[in-house]
Order: C-alpha cells, then sequence, then structure tokens
C-alpha cells in the first residue's frame, strides 16, 4: 500500500517538480511566478465586477418591466383599481431589487478577499467563477421577474384572486439568484493563498 500524503506534502512536491523543471530548463522562472502571478488579481476584480454588474441588470429590468405593468393599471376603470392593489404591485419591484443587494454583497467579499501580495490563481479563479454565478443567476431572476411581473400586475388588477398565484411564481423567480448566491458563497470560500507562502520558501 502506497503510504498517504497530505495536502502540505502534495504542495511541496508540486513545487519541487517545477522548480527543478524550471532550474534543468535554464527558466527564469520560480514557483512563486507560476502558481502567483501579478495577474492573479485580475480574475478576482473581473469576478467582483461580473457579480455587480449582471446583478443590476437582472436588477434594473425586472424594475423596467414591473414598473410597466403598474403603470397600466392606469387604463383600467377608476372603480377597478383600489389602493390596496397598488401597494401589492410593488413586490415584483421590490424581488428585483434584491438582485442587485446579492451581486454587491458577493462583491463586496471577493473584493476585500483579495490581497496584492498573498493571491494565488487558485483563488482568483475561484472569486472569478462565484462572480459570475451569483451575475448571471441574478440576471435570470431579473428577467423571470420582469416579464412574470409585468403580466402578473396587470392580470391581479383585473382580477384579484390571482394575485396569490402570481406572488408564488415571483417567489420562485427571486429563488434563482438565492441559488445563485449560495453557491457563490460557497466557491468564493475556497481560496487558498498557503501556496504562495510554499513557493516562496520553495524558490
Amino acid at each position: 500500500q502506497k503510504p498517504k500524503t497530505s495536502a502540505p506534502d502534495r504542495q511541496w512536491s508540486v513545487l519541487g517538480k517545477s522548480s527543478i523543471a524550471s532550474s534543468s530548463t535554464g527558466a527564469m522562472s520560480s514557483p512563486a511566478l507560476v502558481y502567483c502571478p501579478s495577474y492573479a488579481s485580475y480574475f478576482g476584480f473581473l469576478g467582483a465586477a461580473s457579480a455587480l454588474v449582471f446583478g443590476n441588470m437582472g436588477a434594473a429590468y425586472g424594475t423596467w418591466k414591473s414598473a410597466v405593468g403598474m403603470a397600466a393599471m392606469a387604463k383600467l376603470p377608476r372603480h377597478r383599481v383600489q389602493p390596496e392593489m397598488v401597494i401589492k404591485s410593488m413586490l415584483p419591484v421590490i424581488m428585483a431589487g434584491v438582485c442587485g443587494i446579492y451581486g454587491l454583497i458577493i462583491a463586496v467579499i471577493i473584493a476585500n478577499s483579495v490581497d496584492v501580495d498573498n493571491y494565488s490563481l487558485f483563488s482568483g479563479y475561484a472569486h472569478f467563477g462565484a462572480g459570475l454565478a451569483v451575475g448571471l443567476s441574478n440576471l435570470a431572476s431579473g428577467l423571470s421577474i420582469g416579464m412574470c411581473g409585468d403580466i402578473g400586475v396587470r392580470d391581479s388588477a383585473r382580477q384579484p384572486k390571482l394575485y396569490i398565484g402570481m406572488v408564488l411564481i415571483w417567489s420562485f423567480a427571486s429563488a434563482l439568484g438565492l441559488y445563485g448566491l449560495i453557491v457563490g458563497l460557497i466557491v468564493a470560500t475556497k481560496n487558498d493563498n498557503t501556496i504562495c507562502e510554499l513557493a516562496e520558501l520553495a524558490a
């Protein structure tokens, strides 16, 4: 049976092989430059920007479409438009705004995790993937809330009995962004900058 090796031992073996290969080929690259290059932070910041931009795009679209549905209520007869129905129609607008909040949360977490002196490619890729997961999930959520909110607000104003069903549809549409946030938080916490310290010692 082969002896089991721990994670630091495997990292040391990989770093040792890379340093031997670089010395044999005469290259000037050290393990620190291979695993922790200066451009690693680019992926981290790109992930933070992607989460915020795509999340705000979904929030903007959902707010716009839901507001269009609310404005269409002005075409109904005055006795059909009730004040409580106008307040209830604000629910998809609020749910769409949450998409931008999710993107802001993960963007702040990723931006605060980027270290200029100790940041590996592994962490950069993890933060980039987390940003895309949250941003694109909330973009899809905002699109769904906007389309369902536009039609749902109009139909609920004509037939108030449809409101409960519309709320369930909006809730499931908003859950898509929450799923992306959960996965993004898990992926963002998988960063590992200890390899940079090991690379410096191996150099």
